[in-house]
């Protein structure tokens, strides 16, 4: 074989010669030696990581080589990346993973989150809060859970995955979330089969007083063997909370929208003195998820601080983002979990519950983790100190705090898409 011939098959001679590897090939005698010098393409240097997966909280170096983890180690060489940046006094973490979203978008006027206009397209809202991946819960149904990955899913930059709706029209709205009939187990199942996205199964806003749209749910994520997410709809007589996470649901399923609740239709976590429920504990600790799900009038701080001082804290941060929420007291992800920072929190609590957990609740181990190999999802994100105020929605009650998560950079597969304050650029010269 030529040298030439040798030449082709080298990854820096391929496209337009963007040298992620340098190779000095040389030939005698017929005899080819590939001498190789590796580069990264991209080094984030002295940056705190917390990497919950690999026990990693330190001051350390993350290099990226072709989309990926290269290496993550103490003084990596500045020169050994094409481009270097500085992370001095910030965190770098896997990327945020918002487990509940709404992200179907559309354009029908007789839709909410299905095809609607509550619905939010996901790159203008996940990336500059330093979320990668985002998790549709119930946005599609298995009837039309195809358009949704055509439309959204093949065009997005972030990463979307979904729990599919057991209703068949998805969340629509009223009527068709009351349709029992539309709640099909084996069709439900045979589509999460069929699709990688789909990563789970929600049933929400069942207002109906009975136990059947349950038990649909539970049948559907056994065929399919995904974990099933709740919004506990809005029965008047409320259905029993205990019920549903003590004798409903399995390890690995998802209760969301965990501190809200307590008025007319759904049962708060904690009862009219203040106490935690009988169970909510025990479900905890038998597996059970506990998800923020924020949302624009889904968590009081009411039922948040005192179940928080009695040992209730989320497994999952997220936002339950749509058109109404990001206006109300919920904002964006970083906001959401700069809250869980002034309910006392540790930063490596509040990045664990936003990126390693939720990756394992969603049985995704490639996501939510600096591991060599893994797809370079990273945010670096600052702690700001200062006299902050949060709101749990408009006209709710507002909690001062000290600390502000404030997203610098988020970087998907390896590229740069949000870059605040312009780390990645160089300084303007005179």
């Amino acid at each position: 074989m030529s040298a030439n011939n040798n030449l082709r098959n080298v990854p820096c001679f391929r496209g337009k010669y963007k040298c992620l590897q340098f190779y000095l090939c040389v030939t005698f005698f017929g005899f080819s030696a590939l001498l190789q010098a590796q580069q990264y393409e991209i080094l984030i240097k002295g940056g705190h990581v917390i990497d919950v997966k690999n026990n990693i909280d330190a001051i350390m170096d993350v290099a990226i080589l072709n989309g990926k983890i290269a290496s993550v180690a103490a003084n990596i060489p500045a020169t050994s990346a094409e481009k270097t940046i500085d992370a001095t006094g910030l965190y770098v973490t896997p990327g945020f993973i918002d487990i509940h979203s709404h992200n179907y978008y559309g354009v029908d006027p007789s839709s909410e989150y299905s095809n609607g206009f509550n619905a939010l397209r996901p790159d203008g809202h996940t990336l500059r809060s330093g979320v990668t991946t985002v998790v549709d819960v119930g946005g599609s149904g298995w009837r039309n859970f195809p358009n949704f990955k055509e439309q959204v899913i093949d065009r997005s930059a972030t990463r979307v995955l979904a729990f599919l709706n057991l209703v068949g029209h998805g969340m629509k709205g009223h009527p068709w979330e009351q349709n029992i009939n539309d709640m099909d187990p084996k069709m439900t199942a045979l589509v999460v089969q069929q699709y990688p996205e789909v990563v789970g199964i929600k049933l929400a806003h069942y207002s109906g007083h009975d136990w059947e749209p349950i038990d649909r749910l539970m049948e559907a994520g056994k065929l399919a063997n995904v974990p099933v997410m709740v919004d506990f709809g809005s029965a008047d007589p409320p259905l029993s909370l205990e019920k549903l996470v003590m004798e409903k649901f399995r390890a690995g399923d998802i209760y969301t929208h965990m501190y809200g609740g307590g008025g007319s239709g759904r049962q708060a976590i904690v009862d009219e003195n203040y106490h935690l429920r009988p169970g909510m504990l025990e479900a905890q600790k038998r597996g059970v998820i506990f998800d923020v799900g924020h949302g624009g009038a889904s968590f009081f701080y009411k039922n948040a601080i005192p179940a928080i001082e009695q040992g209730l804290l989320p497994n999952t941060i997220s936002t339950d983002a749509h058109g109404r929420s990001i206006m109300s007291g919920m904002k964006d992800m970083s906001n959401v979990m700069s809250k869980f920072l002034n309910l006392g929190m540790s930063v490596k609590e509040v990045i664990a519950a936003s990126t390693w957990t939720p990756a394992t609740v969603i049985n995704r181990p490639d996501l939510g983790n600096l591991s060599q190999g893994a797809e370079a999802d990273i945010t670096i994100f600052n702690v700001r100190e200062g006299d902050f105020g949060f709101i749990d929605r408009k006209g709710g009650d507002k909690m001062p705090g000290t600390q502000k998560l404030e997203t610098e950079m988020t970087l998907r597969a390896g590229e740069i898409l949000w870059d605040l304050n312009g780390l990645a650029e160089e300084q303007l010269r005179p």
